[in-house]
């Protein structure tokens, strides 16, 4: 296959690379400073257009469940972009009310397309509206979280926190369901549901990804990994699975060719 975004290669590190959940369309974000979308053909994989955001390196982007928006994130900026695709206008998000955070970074987007939690400093998770981008809610962690998944079914939340705890929360709610501690982290980096909710993956800074059955991890405070994965000797920055939760992807951004099927 040739390179998805041949017809223009970004001139800083990407930080994205997501296809649009409805459309041959993929797109990429990056320190660069910008968001560009690519049909892709295999032929040629025209730019469909970039958008460019001034003084903004892109730490994260993401498409909405209905593909309509893209949300982007700064690497060091309180406000976040929303695109609309359908009328091709960039809204500044300049300050959610009572979100009050240096950095707005890392976020999830709920499967059902209502709900986005965005990760704070000193362990605060964000709940906002999808719909109008205002905060729904806020809860809190012991310690600093680094990570945070929905369930399919958007009804609850794990968040994985620096000190290896992982939290779990009702959406609606926001109160705390249970935690249960990631055996053997020293310091937990990244986290993934499977689609069908069977599992829940921890990766941590060792490199170990446990990976567990959620019925365990909703009773236990010490759950048994089903298996811990080993593989990678730097730490974990990435876990996801395949859509029908018969592979699981572990990655690490801190060296080459990191990346491991399950």
């Amino acid at each position: 296959c040739l390179p998805a975004n041949q017809e223009r290669f970004a001139n800083g590190r990407l930080a994205t690379v997501q296809f649009h959940p409805s459309a041959q369309v993929v797109m990429t974000a990056g320190h660069d400073r910008s968001v560009s979308l690519f049909q892709v053909d295999g032929i040629r994989n025209p730019r469909i257009q970039s958008i460019y955001l001034e003084s903004f390196p892109i730490y994260k982007a993401c498409f909405s469940v209905d593909g309509e928006q893209v949300i982007a994130t700064g690497t060091h900026h309180k406000m976040f972009f929303v695109y609309d695709m359908m009328s091709g206008s960039i809204i500044p998000i300049q300050k959610v009310r009572g979100v009050e955070e240096r950095f707005l970074r890392n976020f999830e987007i709920s499967p059902d397309g209502s709900f986005m939690v965005v990760t704070g400093t000193s362990g605060y998770l964000h709940v906002l509206s999808m719909k109008t981008k205002e905060l729904i809610g806020t809860m809190k962690v012991n310690g600093r979280c680094t990570a945070s998944a929905f369930t399919p079914d958007s009804s609850k939340i794990y968040s994985y926190s620096k000190e290896g705890e992982v939290f779990i929360w009702d959406v609606r709610s926001r109160k705390c369901l249970h935690k249960f501690e990631d055996e053997g982290s020293l310091e937990g980096k990244c986290i993934a549901v499977s689609k069908n909710n069977q599992y829940v993956a921890c990766g941590s800074a060792s490199g170990v990804v446990n990976l567990y059955t959620t019925d365990v991890c909703l009773k236990e405070n010490h759950p048994k990994p089903v298996k811990a994965i080993m593989n990678l000797v730097t730490s974990a920055t990435c876990v996801t699975f395949n859509p029908t939760t018969e592979i699981l992807a572990v990655a690490s951004r801190e060296t080459d060719e990191a990346v491991k099927l399950v």
